[in-house]
């Protein structure tokens, strides 16, 4: 008799495995792969902190802007990133590997279209979003406008990204995408420490990066150099890992398409289109929050609310992905399980992974209190910056504990093809809470930034509370979209 594969012994592992470990195995390394994501904005804004302080402080702010839109359109791809994933977690638990190659190589040709068309919409739409929408004065305003254009530009890259490692981790194949965000890493500082200082002043640490430049005939860019070296760092590293995944669905056996069928692409639609709703909401209401520190408590001279809030949206965003990673090792073993026709051990997976994520979320939280000072003042020397932005995490912190266990159990729920429940119980929180809740504190009399972060605590503990109890339930981890 044949000895099982690889694919085969993933499967059953995580049908029949201990389910602590399974859930270890799966969503630790994604964890750290989504960690690593986050490294390339920390990376341009270390990179940005270190230029002239007339300078860097309006690009600090900028970057904050500028990341939120442009996870705007990754959130958008998450959905079909999700969608795939599911599909193909669910075809693996019913033992059928020709409907997951067509639907992950399908997923993958989707996100390579819709890329290139935000990017198109970037390029010419990149000041009436920053300034029109987000409401960037000044110097802010003229630095997120060029840094859009060329990170939203470029998206396509970020898209692949976050696919592929979406796929492989349906597939089992978690520490691929480790590997891939650390290359990535690497190369954006080489490229971006070149392409930021240019030919002229340097700090000591990057004092091999003029010299390049100088060679290259390339300029000092500043932040849009920050923006071009994620880009081309996103871009090299990609193609392997894409290389790898055809041959991996083996796309020619199964005749796999890059543009998928109508019946696949329904079905991918279908299932996408509810998560990228709900994630949008999501970071629309981050936006929101954005918007209205800018226009209140900003203006053209002074935007030290606006830097402080975007130093500590970085730190947020990494809570928020590391939450995802956890989430998507949710999503993988349910949707196998609801596959092979298991929903009770999907659900108790799917608050298995809520359990790791709301421990590593804790332990962010009074790594974030604790030390945050000193990883803001490696940003920003201004105190007055520093103390604002302590305040949002001594305040937000603790309750990423909260807001890691909504996510996971929004996540669990797409796995198990429930994804219109997941988008209803956001939009309702969002809509009809923390939108009219933080507008109104905001547009008060004398309102100060601490009273919107009081409001944002309060929606993170009501979201927690209301999946808890949605999840509690066994309805939804009966559902099946294959």
């Amino acid at each position: 008799m044949d000895s099982p594969s690889a694919d085969d012994r993933t499967r059953d592992r995580m049908l029949h495995g201990p389910l602590g470990l399974v859930v270890l195995r799966l969503g630790l390394p994604v964890a750290a792969s989504m960690a690593l994501q986050v490294l390339f904005n920390l990376v341009d804004q270390y990179l940005i902190a270190r230029l002239p302080r007339d300078v860097a402080d309006a690009s600090l702010d900028a970057l904050g802007i500028c990341d939120m839109i442009a996870a705007l359109g990754t959130i958008v791809s998450y959905g079909l990133s999700s969608a795939a994933a599911t599909l193909v977690a669910q075809a693996r638990g019913r033992g059928d590997d020709r409907a997951a190659s067509e639907a992950a190589w399908g997923s993958v040709g989707l996100v390579t279209v819709l890329g290139l068309v935000f990017g198109a919409l970037a390029l010419v739409g990149a000041d009436f979003f920053v300034g029109g929408v987000m409401g960037a004065k000044g110097a802010v305003r003229v630095f997120a406008a060029g840094y859009l254009r060329v990170i939203v530009g470029g998206i396509v890259t970020v898209f692949l990204m976050f696919q592929v490692t979406a796929v492989q981790r349906a597939l089992g194949q978690t520490k691929r995408g480790l590997v891939l965000f650390a290359a990535g890493n690497v190369l954006n500082l080489l490229f971006a420490v070149v392409l930021v200082y240019g030919p002229g002043t340097a700090p000591a640490v990057f004092a091999w990066g003029p010299p390049i430049a100088r060679a290259l005939g390339l300029p000092a860019m500043g932040v849009v150099g920050a923006a071009w070296g994620t880009v081309l760092a996103r871009a090299v590293v990609i193609v392997i890992p894409v290389l790898q995944l055809r041959r991996s669905l083996r796309v020619d056996a199964f005749g796999a398409k890059f543009l998928p069928a109508r019946a696949v692409m329904k079905r991918l639609v279908d299932l996408a289109w509810p998560t990228s709703t709900q994630l949008v909401v999501r970071i629309g209401a981050v936006l929101l929050v954005i918007a209205l520190v800018h226009r209140y408590f900003t203006t053209d001279a002074d935007s030290a609310a606006g830097t402080a809030y975007a130093l500590c949206l970085r730190m947020e965003t990494l809570a928020l992905f590391v939450s995802m990673g956890w989430g998507s090792a949710a999503q993988t073993v349910v949707g196998t399980n609801v596959g092979a026709g298991n929903p009770l051990r999907a659900r108790r997976g799917a608050w298995t992974a809520a359990g790791f994520c709301v421990a590593t979320m804790a332990g962010l939280a009074v790594l974030f209190v604790d030390e945050g000072e000193r990883f803001l003042r490696f940003f920003t020397p201004e105190a007055g910056i520093v103390a604002r932005a302590m305040a949002y995490l001594v305040r937000v912190g603790p309750s990423y504990t909260f807001f890691g266990l909504a996510i996971v159990l929004a996540n669990g729920l797409v796995g198990a093809g429930a994804t219109r429940l997941a988008l209803k119980i956001d939009a309702s929180l969002v809509l009809l809470v923390q939108l009219p809740l933080t507008v109104f504190v905001a547009s008060r009399s004398g309102a100060q930034p601490t009273h919107l972060w009081t409001a944002l605590v309060l929606t993170n503990v009501l979201s927690a509370v209301v999946y808890a109890l949605v999840a509690r339930r066994r309805a939804p981890w009966s559902t099946s979209v294959v």
